[in-house]
């Protein structure tokens, strides 16, 4: 979140964070009936609202999941603090009630529960405090009618949860829009790059080809310019590969015959074809498939799809790992994943896979990615990518399942 971060949104950021900081010297100094009085509470208050201050200045060069938590601790703990403090403010009891949509701000699902979680454990320990420790008459607005209170604090968490949902939940179909806006872009500029150029270069490379394992057959070169001959080959047969990438990605063929496909079986099969592939790294394939799984796709291009993601996970193991694959169903759908306990990826570099040209192998194009996300589109399944760098990768793929 931190790239979202421009010169303008800075600008508003710390205007905004600036106001409020003055807003909260001027809480504390204007018409402050504890100024003088209570010495405690005013170096409390004011130590509350410099740490708060400098945790505010601070987050855009710190955006992280725990400072943010520490925010809204801080900010918990500041207007508990102020209805603690001034008793006779009814209106510090408000700021308690919507202390949860702090984090909504945040777009964090797992910090909003937290927030509301905290407040709620807070608040009943609030109304203890009051009920049972015979000061319940400084808090006359809350003492007399306590189930009411309850009721309104109930009352405005549902609502800033209804608020949160409705929010997080939109927020989440924009970011799905828009990956598939960029996805959108990515097929478009690969297609029509590849039909600009695809078949110009195919034709001479044809030739030279042609050419080479011409004298690759004549007597007169010695073995070891015939070994040359072979590399150049071998070369530009990797070439003409990634060419047939290019136009798979261009002219994408959507009368591909589909056919009821067997996951099991075929999982056994691409598994079978990659063990010696797995030997040569010291790496073995464990398959798990609980029961008979059965999909709705082109049995080839599903082969296809598995052959490139066990694969990319047998060359991102360590030597002598295993690279574990299972499939069940999961309710209306059937769930491949694919384990690795490689050197993994970053947050960025997991967003980047299915991008033209973009590879974590020295030797990759990144096509191999893109047409997997691809496939997967166009039988209506889904893949996801989960890793962590040091940790390993785990790719579940999910198809609609259906009956044999």
């Amino acid at each position: 979140m931190k790239g979202f971060y421009t010169q303008l949104d800075n600008k508003i950021y710390y205007s905004t964070v600036l106001i409020v900081i003055v807003i909260m010297i001027i809480g504390l100094l204007m018409d402050n009936p504890n100024i003088g009085e209570d010495r405690i509470g005013n170096i409390l208050h004011s130590s509350l609202i410099f740490i708060l201050s400098v945790c505010l200045l601070l987050y855009p060069k710190y955006v992280t999941r725990v400072f943010r938590m520490i925010i809204i601790i801080v900010a918990s703990f500041y207007f508990y603090t102020l209805f603690l403090l001034y008793p006779e403010t009814w209106s510090t009891f408000i700021f308690l009630c919507f202390i949860p949509a702090i984090s909504i701000l945040f777009f964090d699902s797992k910090l909003f529960y937290f927030s509301l979680l905290l407040n709620s454990v807070s608040i009943i320990g609030l109304f203890g405090y009051i009920v049972f420790s015979g000061k319940g008459y400084l808090y006359p607005y809350i003492q007399q009618d306590l189930i009411g209170n309850v009721i309104n604090f109930i009352g405005s968490q549902v609502i800033i949860y209804f608020i949160f949902y409705l929010s997080s939940g939109r927020i989440k179909k924009q970011q799905l829009y828009y990956e598939q806006i960029q996805q959108t872009e990515r097929l478009k500029t690969t297609g029509q790059l590849a039909a600009a150029v695809a078949h110009e270069i195919r034709n001479p490379l044809t030739v030279v080809k042609g050419f080479l394992q011409l004298y690759e057959k004549d007597t007169s070169f010695s073995d070891e310019t015939k070994r040359h001959f072979t590399l150049m080959v071998d070369e530009l047969n990797t070439a003409e590969q990634v060419i047939s990438q290019f136009l798979s990605i261009a002219k994408p063929n959507k009368e591909t015959e589909t056919e009821t496909v067997n996951v099991k079986e075929v999982l056994q099969s691409v598994t079978d074809l990659l063990h010696s592939y797995g030997l040569l790294h010291d790496n073995k394939i464990e398959l798990n498939v609980v029961e008979d799984c059965y999909i709705v796709a082109n049995n080839i291009e599903f082969k296809q799809l598995l052959i490139n993601i066990i694969k990319n996970a047998i060359e991102a193991s360590k030597i002598g790992d295993s690279v574990i694959v299972t499939a069940s169903r999961k309710g209306e759908f059937v769930e491949i994943k694919v384990v690795d306990y490689g050197h993994g990826m970053s947050e960025a570099e997991v967003k980047s896979l299915g991008t033209p040209f973009y590879s974590l192998k020295s030797k990759g194009t990144g096509l191999g990615m893109m047409i997997c996300f691809n496939i997967a589109e166009k039988y209506k399944g889904k893949i996801d990518i989960q890793s962590s760098q040091g940790e390993g990768t785990m790719i579940s793929i999910s198809f609609p399942a259906t009956i044999s």
